[in-house]
């Protein structure tokens, strides 16, 4: 078996596991992209798609200025081609890290290109919530965090899950981007060592490689939106 895979995959035995061009490496480049990206980018788009629910003119905190704010913050970094993103916060992310390159370099322009689209998700999944459920909490006194956290995120859990499942998987095909113009990971190994040099069977694996880590997420995400879907519990 291993001699018939060196036959028809020898670019991708030449890489081997470990070392600079090493298979090992590059997956641990996008998994590590990919998780801290989620982590910064999800918080940050978490708060930008409460904030919109909230301060909408039907959210329970209505506030013209501050919907505009967030609203227009989202929609000017979700305007933004990523590629283009990826030049135009180059001073930012030298200023934060040390550096314009490298995988560390990556997650600055990951998690800014990822929070608008998921804020937006976000929005959509909480602005799902009966406004019925939300009266009747505030009718019997609910505090504000109450609401946040016992009514809105409760009861939108299962959607919540399945736009992050949906966020992951996009974010996913963002470090494959940014590892084409040198962050390192699958998209470098299927374009520096595969397109570049003419090594289809490197492209192919590397890119078989991100579509199984993209069927992974998409079942996890799944498995956990019927799990925890309210309507079960």
């Amino acid at each position: 078996m291993a001699e018939l895979f060196a036959k028809y995959f020898p670019n991708v035995v030449y890489q081997g596991w470990n070392g600079d061009g090493g298979w090992l490496p590059a997956i641990g480049q996008t998994l590590y992209m990919t998780f801290w990206s989620a982590i910064f980018g999800g918080i940050l788009g978490l708060v930008f798609g409460i904030g919109l629910v909230l301060t909408d003119s039907d959210g329970i905190l209505p506030n013209r200025g501050t919907f505009s704010f967030f609203d227009k913050v989202v929609s000017f970094f979700r305007a933004i081609p990523f590629i283009i993103l990826l030049a135009f916060i180059a001073p930012v992310t030298q200023k934060i890290v040390g550096t314009q390159i490298g995988t560390t370099a990556a997650l600055v322009p990951l998690s800014l290109g990822v929070f608008p689209f998921y804020a937006r998700q976000v929005q959509v999944a909480l602005a799902s919530v009966d406004h019925g459920i939300i009266e009747a909490a505030q009718s019997l006194g609910a505090t504000f965090s109450d609401i946040v956290f016992d009514v809105y995120l409760r009861e939108a859990r299962s959607e919540l899950i399945r736009v992050t499942t949906v966020t992951l998987i996009s974010l996913i095909g963002l470090t494959a981007m940014a590892g084409a113009i040198g962050a390192g990971g699958l998209g470098n190994m299927a374009i520096a060592y595969g397109y570049n040099r003419f090594a289809n069977d490197t492209t192919f694996v590397a890119t078989l490689l991100v579509l199984i880590f993209v069927l992974l997420v998409q079942l996890i995400g799944d498995f956990l939106a019927r799990v925890l879907n309210h309507k079960n519990i």
